[in-house]
Parts: structure tokens; C-alpha cells; sequence
């Protein structure tokens, strides 16, 4: 059976993981997208020295801001469309690419982080229901949809080891999560919990706390899929044996999409 491989991961600075070597795992991987996000880099910033592996089509999204945000793209088959798609991304901080391949289209999201501020909150929320009703509009116009990246929300109780310590705490409120609903009641999936019930499964650990080691996390990382996709569903995965960055990288195996 021909499959599609996909990876995706929040690289908390595409700089410091050049210099860590810490994507030399792409080699023997090899994905057929390889989606990051967090990568703090312009054009001229980004490494070339990441791994030996050739991708022929590279997108970088960077942010107005030097040394923020930022998203990068690597793809084996051409897209037929791409955009930084700042219709969703309004301040241009360098949050999403969007490809597209045929009747597919594949989106790779930094969404926004609301814990600094109450403005920043708002920014997210409206960041969320901006995406939501454009991809929204593209499965009205026949399209299927992959988006994946760091969503910065653990969805319920079993996707962060202390819940109840973070009911009052951006990443885990109730107005966030409810996004979350909202996009599963219209069908989407969310592709690890469709093939993984169990807890204690995380993406992300503070580095402040040395929370990996003790495994006190949250999953706020997703690859999330249409679904007119389900029954090309395969795989999805962690894969927390990836050291590098403050979250690990995900999976997703699908039937031949692209």
C-alpha cells in the first residue's frame, strides 16, 4: 500500500537545533511533509545544514518581528498553491503555511500563545475562529484538510498531567477548549486520540521545571484532519524519543494523499 508520511514539530528556534543537530532524524524518517513551527528565523537566518536529505519545495513563513514566531515547510511533490495565508495570520507574525495538492490542503500552524497578556488571549481566540471559518470555507468549495502544529491548547483532563492546577490558565480555560469542540462537533479529527485512548501522552514539558524527565506535560500539539479523510487514517503518534526542543514531534500516516 502506498502511504504519506507526515511530521510536524515546534522547534522553539530552528538556530539552536542546527547547532544541537537535533534533525538528523530526517534522514532515515525522511517525511513526505515536514512541518515546524517556532523556527525564530528570517530566509537569511535559516540553516542549510539541518540534514542531508533534499527537499526540492521549501516555504518559510517569517514573522515582521525579528526573532519570532515563524513557520517552515519542507515538501518532496510540488504543491500546486502556497500562501503564508495572512487572511487567518492578520499582524503577519509568521504563523501558517498553507499548501495545496489538488482537492487537499495541508496547513502548518503556530497558533497563538495567550498567557502573556489579555489582549494576547483575545488575539488567539479571534486567531482560532478566523481559521476555523476559513477552513470551513474550503471544505464548502470541496477541499479535504490537514492542519497540524502547535495549537497551544491541551483539549481535556487527560492531555495534561495537572488539569485542575490549570483550570484558570491560558492553554487549558474553558473558552479555549471549547474551540476544540467546536472543530471536533464539525467533524474534524483529531488524529492521535483517534488511535491513542491511553494518558499520560504529552508534547510539551516546561524546561524551567525539568518537567520531561518527570513527565509532567501537556498535549498541545495536533495533527487534525477532515472527515472525508478518516478511512485514509493509518497512524498517529509522539514521537517523545526526539529530544531538542521543548516539545516533541508528531506523526501522522495516512493512505496516498499526495
Amino acid at each position: 500500500m502506498e502511504k504519506n508520511f507526515f511530521i510536524s514539530w515546534n522547534v522553539n528556534g530552528i538556530r539552536a537545533i542546527a547547532r544541537k543537530k537535533a534533525l538528523t532524524w530526517v534522514d532515515e524518517l525522511f517525511p513526505d511533509i515536514l512541518a515546524l513551527q517556532e523556527v525564530k528565523a528570517t530566509k537569511e537566518e535559516f540553516p542549510t545544514n539541518l540534514f542531508n536529505k533534499h527537499y526540492p519545495y521549501f516555504f518559510l513563513s517569517s514573522s515582521i518581528k525579528k526573532g519570532q514566531s515563524g513557520v517552515a515547510l519542507f515538501c518532496k511533490e510540488k504543491p500546486s498553491y502556497y500562501s503564508p495565508c495572512y487572511r487567518v495570520d492578520r499582524l503577519k507574525e509568521g504563523r501558517i503555511n498553507e499548501v495545496h495538492f489538488d482537492n487537499l490542503v495541508f496547513f502548518n500552524v503556530y497558533f497563538p500563545n495567550g498567557k502573556r497578556s489579555k489582549e494576547r488571549l483575545e488575539y488567539k481566540l479571534q486567531f482560532y475562529e478566523n481559521f476555523l471559518e476559513y477552513i470551513v470555507k474550503l471544505q464548502n468549495e470541496g477541499k479535504s484538510i490537514i492542519f497540524c502544529g502547535d495549537v497551544n491548547t491541551a483539549h481535556k483532563a487527560i492531555d495534561l498531567a495537572r488539569p485542575k492546577e490549570n483550570e484558570n490558565t491560558s492553554g487549558f480555560l474553558p473558552i479555549e477548549r471549547e474551540w476544540i469542540d467546536k472543530l471536533e462537533k464539525l467533524g474534524f479529527i483529531d488524529t492521535f486520540r483517534y488511535f491513542h485512548k491511553e494518558p499520560n501522552r504529552y508534547s510539551w514539558w516546561s524546561m524551567r521545571t525539568r518537567a520531561r524527565e518527570r513527565n509532567v506535560g501537556w498535549r498541545i500539539d495536533y495533527f487534525f484532519v477532515s472527515s472525508d479523510l478518516e478511512e485514509k487514517l493509518l497512524d498517529a503518534d509522539i514521537l517523545d524519543s526526539i529530544y531538542g526542543s521543548d516539545h516533541a514531534p508528531i506523526s501522522l500516516t495516512t493512505k496516498k494523499l499526495i
